[in-house]
């Protein structure tokens, strides 16, 4: 398969070849961290603690506009992936023309919506008006560069189908450290406020668009792309749909759920507002080992069912998932450890910090349920079964989320319930995927392709 076949999973040893993958994302995600928590640090130190609650009331409607787009990028990849380990070239070739256009519709539709609806929806989610403004403006400046988000999550995906993980490290790599460039000359030299941290990430996510096509262009080998050739194929477009919609929706209902915390989080005023902004960056760095090992486990169960390598595919999952949950678990245990530290690294106010310790407290014991729940997602996507997860995350981390929510603060207005429904989640979700996993066939209907 031209010179992309050193990156072929279904031979060799199993365990080397998730590891050898894992490894690299695990640093590319590492950055992809630093590049949205660079915001908050710089924002933070220079700006102060207002317009960081600015900048944290954005972080849950970005993952809410941009998630449904990862799940459709997630689909592409598990499409890609299955026709590499059967070595179909032509698939390949015609599914990563179709990724690419889907990309760039997704981000024109991105940017729209994102700039024309954010008021509305930051006030939907009850944003302290004191800090409204500065919110307004980071957020339509961020969804200026939707199409670059789009187009790079695409890229990544369209390289890691067939085993690259290196080279998106590569350009993140490049892009963070522009992005950190840029956030402190911006806001810490030129002082030009909250709005130029969001440009400065737009302008380094331009920056790993232009590296990623130039290596598809020239040396993608099996995946390389064909700017005359962008368009959708039908065949392959209805399988990127069929496999990515599940995903979108299932992101896009954890988003919605997130929503509605984030909204009772603002009600209880700009403190609160900060103080989860900086959780959620400091968890992103937990979630880590859980995302490079959950892309190793989608890419490697693809590959090797469509090759029809069923024993080893269950060998890869089995590997993929243990090593998810004990590495997500020691990163909380250091998360709780060092949280004062680190907290610190945000902001000099000690009632931010203060709150802060309460909700890792309430978090940091429990991650190896939320680690597990998403390994076990990522191997029914793998496995072309993402319809599962999609329907586990409605219940569990939307349904039932929000049910806890509307009761607990109708009778007890404490905030540290908004912060215990997550592992209570995280705990039901397990429960279901286990069952699952355990008592069914997930592999059920390939042997008879």
């Amino acid at each position: 398969m031209n010179d992309n076949s050193a990156n072929n999973m279904t031979v060799g040893n199993p365990y080397k070849h998730i590891l050898v993958f894992a490894f690299p994302v695990f640093i590319s995600q590492l950055f992809q961290q630093l590049y949205n928590t660079v915001d908050s640090i710089i924002v933070g130190q220079y700006l102060g603690t207002g317009a960081l609650a600015a900048v944290s009331s954005s972080g849950s409607l970005i993952f809410l506009f941009t998630s449904f787009f990862d799940g459709m990028a997630m689909g592409a990849g598990v499409l890609l992936s299955r026709e590499f380990g059967r070595g179909d070239e032509k698939s390949v070739h015609r599914g990563v023309h179709t990724a690419i256009a889907l990309a760039l519709c997704s981000g024109v539709l991105l940017t729209t919506a994102g700039y024309i609806f954010t008021p509305a929806l930051l006030k939907i989610i009850n944003t302290d008006p004191q800090v409204m403004p500065e919110a307004i403006a980071y957020f339509r400046m961020y969804f200026l560069g939707g199409l670059a988000l789009t187009t790079y999550n695409m890229c990544r995906g369209i390289m890691m189908a067939v085993g690259d993980s290196k080279h998106p490290l590569y350009y993140l790599v490049i892009s963070s450290c522009t992005n950190l460039v840029l956030d402190y000359f911006f806001v810490g030299i030129l002082g030009l406020g909250v709005w130029s941290a969001a440009l400065a990430t737009v302008i380094s996510q331009i920056l790993s668009v232009v590296l990623c096509f130039v290596r598809l262009i020239k040396k993608g080998g099996i995946v390389a792309i064909r700017i005359r050739e962008i368009r959708f194929y039908r065949s392959e477009l209805i399988q990127m749909v069929q496999y990515g919609i599940p995903s979108g929706v299932q992101n896009s209902v954890i988003g919605l759920a997130n929503i509605v915390v984030q909204s009772q989080i603002n009600s209880f005023g700009v403190i609160a507002m900060a103080t989860h902004g900086i959780y959620a960056k400091l968890e992103g760095f937990v979630f880590l080992p859980v995302m490079s090992f959950n892309m190793a486990i989608t890419t490697f169960v693809s590959q090797n069912l469509g090759a029809r390598q069923y024993d080893r595919t269950k060998i890869g999952a089995r590997f993929g998932i243990w090593g998810a949950v004990v590495l997500a678990q020691l990163m909380g245990i250091l998360l709780y450890v060092f949280n004062h530290q680190l907290f610190s690294l945000f902001t000099a106010d000690a009632d931010v910090i203060a709150l802060g310790a309460v909700e890792i407290l309430h978090k940091a014991f429990f991650y190896f349920l939320l680690s597990y729940s998403h390994a076990i997602a990522s191997v029914c996507r793998g496995a072309g079964k993402a319809f599962v997860p999609m329907f586990v995350m409605l219940f569990v981390w939307c349904f039932i989320r929000v049910l806890f929510i509307a009761i607990t603060m109708k009778f007890f207005r404490d905030i540290r319930f908004l912060y215990i429904v997550y592992p209570v989640t995280w705990f039901i979700s397990s429960v279901i995927y286990c069952i699952y996993y355990y008592r069914s066939d997930w592999i059920h209907g390939f042997e008879t392709e």
